[in-house]
């Protein structure tokens, strides 16, 4: 946001400098960019009345002229300027005029006639870059004056930075009413009269999208006259703003803009068919915009449009053959209230960028249309003249803003300050930042104003005090804080102590984005609902991640590219999955997730290329499970997760509670993906294995253990997890360790079977084991699987 200074001071003048004045914006969080001149330096410039311009008799591009400067006597100046001419106002550099750069006006003949000053120019002063001609000042300037104070050219330019959440600031009344908060003075707003209305000419409005445009005002102006200059007072103070002059109407509109921050808009009446509907934009609709381009109107983007046509994109920018031009008579004025989200990155997806959608994607005071629509009126009539006809409002009123009305305590802000601030400061800080305030006891009702779309709750309020009081009014304290240090059970296991453990086993971490792209996650997810972003970055990071398998294959592509083959990574993050009964909709669960393909181990001479198997990436499972010490009470699981080989991945569960997969990746989405080997992935939610038993210490027996080793026989379809289970819950206390050490289907076995060998671990902690108690369990145990799982004793 860029503005004058002695604009700004029009409103609020506290008795400041300029450097203070910008050391308070910057502290009141408006950080200030810039401070420049808006006139270079220089001397003995008034202003003068050209009575009299003939040709120069010697130059065929240069003209002899009389000034008048409001003294006895004319001045004889020869000049080349092609705006030059007799009855014009200009700005005249006196003998001994020192023009920027320390240039001095001297008397001088130029091809033999003489010239006692000069007439210059709006670059010869260092005012701006205008090359065109002399400057034309208005016919009633006091001849004589210094053009410095004419123009009030000991004025400063400034530029703030102004934050998403301070859209009011980007108008001289949001900046102005920070000033007068801060210094404690009143703001004293311009006066301009309602005009009247002389017509009742009226245009029909339809507002088909009241949820985007809760409110549209239109006003018919006829009989205009496009071609008035516009007053020198409003160019210099849009030029000061960085704009451009343009023409009357556009810059009224301009004005407005910087003047109170509403942007508004100005429409051909006689290029208007019918009435004007605000909608969204149909297919294949197409625009030709004010700078010429022509685009295609995307979908969901509001536009405003007559009977037949589009007109202009709402909130970003107008169209061309709607716009106002030199034939201009009748013109249809707009202001509107665009609901942010409706025009929050409309702009971007066209490649534009103005100061509207910069204004209404950020939110615009949706109580400010009919004072910017009065305003520019009154501008418009007192410049161009006209007739200005009845305000047309469509409102509908539910779908307006509502004004945030919060209680504050006075013993909240004390401690969020750490500083009491007297009740009165705080209620004039309220009140001239625009608040409606209502004192009860200790506590203040404070309503919202209507252009703070930021102030929604008591810390809001209480930031807001100490902003305007002044940070660096608030007194240095040494805090005196009690450390407590929080309690850590020792049975929590950090997530660094998982991520060591990969690293040690050859893996690296990977970190990728929470955004994904929706066609891979679709391939890995194909039945679940994900969150679909409304603005994303690109179409390939859409949506928010299911899994992490999505970054890391990803990652993995990316690599595999580049002629990497054994590749071992791993990630810990959040996934976001839908929930409805959750209460921003949606369950974040922090994952461990990795992935690897290629061979086992690097190349090397001595060791046989062997690519990595189900089995490998088990053993990496287990050993993170086995951080928890809870191997025990973990089942692996046939799966039946789409991502995965059916028939060769596992579903982990701890106690009967799904915690995770493994497995390797589907031969179709490897396809898919264009993978040059299989890979396999597994994925835990960290919460569910981040606690870890206690170990107790015990006894080590002093007596010998013993094994014993059965074979036996059952159907292929029993899992060998259930026949160990079966074995440790039989054997009891001096069963100390079951562990399965070989699996055969071939000669000798049923088709639909298999064998398999189990060694039994026994051992007594106060005796050793005689025969027949070692006999007795491992009965025992061959019994509980014949019971349960019809197995045969292989001889």
């Amino acid at each position: 946001m860029k503005f004058s200074e002695s604009w700004l001071r029009e409103w609020v003048n506290p008795d400041i400098s300029s450097e203070q004045l910008s050391d308070q914006l910057t502290m009141a969080g408006l950080e200030v960019d810039d401070v420049e001149k808006v006139a270079s330096s220089f001397t003995g410039v008034i202003v003068g009345k050209v009575v009299e311009c003939i040709q120069h008799p010697n130059a065929d591009k240069l003209q002899v002229t009389k000034v008048d400067i409001g003294q006895a006597e004319l001045l004889n100046i020869v000049c080349g300027a092609p705006n030059c001419r007799k009855g014009l106002t200009v700005a005249c550099a006196t003998i001994g005029a020192i023009l920027p750069g320390d240039f001095e006006i001297k008397a001088a003949k130029l091809r033999g006639e003489p010239s006692e000053g000069m007439l210059c120019s709006y670059s010869e002063l260092g005012i701006a870059d205008d090359h065109n001609g002399i400057i034309e000042l208005p016919d009633d300037a006091p001849l004589g004056q210094d053009i410095r104070q004419y123009l009030k050219l000991d004025d400063n330019a400034i530029e703030v930075s102004v934050t998403p959440n301070r859209a009011d600031c980007f108008g001289i009344i949001g900046i102005a009413r920070d000033i007068s908060a801060v210094n404690n003075i009143t703001l004293v707003e311009p006066k301009f009269k309602i005009s009247a209305v002389s017509i009742t000419d009226k245009v029909s409005i339809k507002v088909l999208e009241p949820n985007a445009v809760p409110r549209y005002l239109g006003r018919v102006v006829k009989g205009i006259n496009i071609k008035a200059a516009t007053p020198l007072w409003m160019k210099e103070k849009l030029r000061r703003s960085g704009i451009r002059s343009i023409d009357a109407v556009v810059d009224i509109t301009n004005y407005v803009l910087i003047e109170l921050g509403h942007p508004m808009h100005a429409f051909d009446l006689q290029k208007i068919n019918g009435g004007i509907t605000v909608r969204y934009g149909h297919p294949q609709e197409k625009l030709v915009l004010l700078d010429g381009n022509e685009i295609e109107i995307k979908a969901k983007t509001l536009v405003i449009a007559d009977d037949t046509k589009a007109l202009a994109l709402a909130g970003i920018l107008g169209g061309k053959d709607s716009g106002v031009s030199a034939e201009t008579k009748d013109i249809l004025l707009e202001a509107a209230f665009f609901s942010p989200l409706a025009i929050a990155g409309k702009a971007r997806e066209y490649g534009l960028h103005t100061d509207a959608s910069h204004r209404y994607e950020r939110g615009v005071d949706p109580t400010l249309q009919h004072k910017a629509m009065q305003r520019a009126t009154e501008l418009l009539l007192s410049i161009c003249g006209g007739l200005a006809g009845p305000i047309i409002d469509v409102t509908d009123p539910n779908e307006m803003p509502k004004q945030a009305s919060i209680s504050l305590r006075r013993k909240k802000v004390d401690s969020l300050i750490g500083y009491h601030i007297d009740s009165q400061r705080i209620m004039d800080i309220l009140v001239r930042l625009g608040c409606e305030v209502i004192a009860k006891g200790n506590v203040w009702q404070v309503k919202a104003p209507s252009w703070r779309f930021d102030i929604q709750i008591e810390e809001d309020l209480i930031e807001e005090i100490a902003r305007i009081y002044g940070y660096n009014n608030i007194p240095n304290q040494n805090i005196n804080v009690e450390l407590v240090m929080k309690p850590n059970s020792e049975t929590n296991i950090s997530g660094n102590r998982f991520k060591d453990l990969l690293v040690d086993r050859g893996y690296q971490e990977a970190v990728t984005y929470s955004f994904v792209d929706p066609k891979i996650q679709a391939l890995l997810h194909p039945k679940q609902d994900a969150i679909i972003l409304p603005n994303p970055i690109s179409s390939e990071m859409s949506t928010m991640r299911l899994s992490l398998w999505s970054g890391l294959l990803d990652a993995v592509i990316y690599n595999q590219n580049r002629q990497q083959q054994r590749i071992r990574l791993f990630e810990t993050g959040l996934r976001f999955v839908p929930d409805n009964k959750s209460e921003y909709g949606v369950k974040q669960e922090l994952m461990l997730s990795g992935i690897i393909t290629g061979s086992v181990c690097d190349e090397h001479w001595a060791i046989k290329k062997q690519y990595v198997d189900f089995f490998d990436l088990k053993g990496d499972v287990e050993s993170i499970l086995a951080i928890s010490g809870i191997n025990d009470n973990v089942q692996f699981k046939k799966s039946d997760n789409p991502a995965l080989h059916p028939g060769q991945s596992a579903s982990i569960y701890i106690k009967n509670e799904l915690v995770g997969y493994l497995g390797i990746l589907h031969p179709e989405i490897e396809k898919k993906l264009g993978l040059n080997s299989k890979a396999l992935v597994f994925e835990l939610i960290l919460d569910k294995i981040s606690t870890k038993k206690i170990p107790l210490a015990q006894d080590i027996s002093k007596y010998p253990a013993n094994r014993r080793d059965i074979a036996i026989i059952v159907d292929s379809n029993i899992d060998a997890a259930d026949i160990l289970n079966t074995c440790k819950n039989t054997g009891g206390e001096q069963l100390v360790d079951v562990n399965l050490f070989d699996i055969y289907q071939g000669d000798n076995i049923k088709e639909g079977q298999k064998s398999l060998a189990i060694s039994l671990i026994l051992q007594d902690k106060t005796r050793t084991l005689a025969d027949e108690d070692i006999n007795h369990i491992v009965n025992q145990c061959i019994t509980a699987l014949q019971s349960r799982f019809k197995a045969l004793l292989r001889e």
